[in-house]
């Protein structure tokens, strides 16, 4: 079975963290000046997250991108 593409796998992503932190995309979404929509596209890899985007989110979720992208969703992918 092929892997899920990268939007996906950083929706994905997006999604563990929320759910390890107990965050809701709207609280999430609010939190870091993002519209709710946005962020739900972005976690259903609807929308091709810009970086700056990206960085507002692990910051809002406290991780760094490095964090963020040293999930093993992201290894040898």
């Amino acid at each position: 079975m092929a892997e899920p593409d990268v939007r996906r796998r950083v929706g994905l992503r997006i999604k563990e963290l929320r759910a390890e932190r107990g965050v809701s995309q709207e609280s999430l979404a609010y939190a870091i000046g993002m519209a709710r929509t946005y962020l739900a596209e972005v976690e259903a890899g609807k929308r091709n997250v810009s970086v700056i985007n990206l960085e507002r989110i692990a910051t809002g979720l406290g991780v760094t991108l490095s964090e963020f992208f040293g999930a093993s969703s992201f290894e040898d992918g």
